[in-house]
């Protein structure tokens, strides 16, 4: 069997600690907030709490994603040391990164024809990209082979759903994705809108719900349609929030009571840098397996 590692980008919002214990390197996308170039880094150089203010301040931050060259540089410690490498990259539909992870692949595999270095399309997000992560990542431990790793993710992938909510459109505003006249009419009449990611990796609005009370509710409401085996789920259950974890507390709480087979408990993590310049505070963001996705 190989000596592989599995890796990813600094989008899949898991906390460090995680990536530590398993053993599993990311590469940071970065992100302009003021003028000066950051690191999505897991919060480390700025924290979360402190990047969520400077946007409620009025900064707007700017993203890049991982080049070719940084993910070269990235690699190459890996591949010196003898190891394939299996790396699971951004979605395709909210970035072009993973062309820039397949160049640099193919670049690589010149220098080091013995090694192997396979990059997927996560076609997820966020958390629900580090719940693939991890997934991919508790195979390895337990003794599948890169192929198997492989084939799982790419037989479920498109069964894990990404449901996210927002009780706060400016950053939607700013950034195009709602217009003005929606937003202003949005947040007068706390409309929250409630999105998903299709089988294309793409963040799709699916209602407009009227109070967080409601898009809460509804949100668990989408899992119990949608998860696997549905109130007898047994998978595991990420969320991740930007600046609003009580909110993200209460539909963990919902979701907890609801589906009581699950693995552990749900995990709450933050947005990072990169997904967080996009969605600004407060949004909530669940991720479960279930039937397969669609457009």
């Amino acid at each position: 069997m190989s000596d592989y590692i599995i890796t990813c980008c600094s989008t899949a919002d898991l906390p460090q600690s995680y990536f530590d214990e398993h053993h599993v390197p990311y590469v940071c996308f970065h992100y302009t907030m003021n003028g000066q170039e950051y690191p999505d880094d897991l919060g480390k150089t700025i924290p979360f709490d402190k990047f969520y203010k400077l946007i409620e301040e009025g900064a707007m931050p700017t993203t890049s994603q991982v080049n070719v060259d940084q993910y070269q540089a990235f690699w190459e410690p890996l591949l010196k040391e003898g190891k394939d490498v299996l790396h699971l990259a951004l979605s395709s539909g909210i970035s072009g990164s993973v062309n820039s992870a397949r160049l640099a692949a193919e670049n690589m595999q010149e220098l080091y024809p013995e090694r192997r270095i396979v990059v997927i399309d996560s076609l997820a997000a966020s958390s629900g990209f580090g719940l693939l992560v991890a997934e991919a990542v508790e195979r390895k431990e337990n003794g599948a082979s890169m192929d198997e790793v492989i084939s799982w993710i790419n037989d479920n992938k498109l069964l894990l759903h990404h449901w996210f909510f927002s009780t706060d459109l400016t950053s939607y505003i700013r950034g195009g994705r709602v217009s003005k006249a929606s937003g202003f009419f949005g947040t007068i009449l706390k409309i929250c809108p409630l999105l998903n990611v299709n089988d294309e990796g793409k963040l799709i609005p699916r209602f407009k719900i009227r109070t967080k009370k409601k898009v809460i509710e509804e949100i668990v409401h989408q899992m119990e349609l949608h998860a696997q085996d549905g109130h007898d789920y047994t998978g595991r259950v990420f969320m991740c929030q930007s600046a609003c974890y009580e909110d993200a507390r209460e539909v963990a709480n919902l979701v907890e009571a609801r589906f009581p087979k699950m693995k552990g408990k749900v995990m709450i993590n933050n947005i990072g840098g990169v997904i967080g310049a996009h969605t600004g505070p407060g949004t909530v963001a669940l991720f479960f397996f279930g039937d397969k996705r669609t457009a």
